[in-house]
C-alpha cells in the first residue's frame, strides 16, 4: 500500500480555504519573533496565508526553522 496521500501541510497557500482569515495567535507570535530577528516591521493585520508566506520568507532570511 502506498503512502502517497497529499497532506494539508503541503497545500499551496493560494488553495487554503481559510487563508483569508486573520492569522492565528501562534503565527503572530512566531512572525513577530522572526521580524525582530530580521530587523523588519511586524504587520499584525496579515491573513493566515499572508502570514505563512511572510514566515517562509523570513525563515529564509534568518536561517530559522528550515533544514536546508
Amino acid at each position: 500500500m502506498s503512502d502517497e496521500t497529499p497532506s494539508n501541510t503541503v497545500k499551496p497557500v493560494e488553495n487554503w480555504t481559510t487563508g483569508d482569515e486573520t492569522m492565528t495567535g501562534a503565527q503572530a507570535s512566531y512572525l513577530q519573533t522572526l521580524c525582530e530577528e530580521a530587523g523588519e516591521e511586524f504587520d499584525p493585520g496579515l491573513t493566515k496565508a499572508e502570514a505563512s508566506q511572510r514566515i517562509d520568507a523570513l525563515q529564509e532570511k534568518t536561517g530559522r526553522g528550515r533544514d536546508h
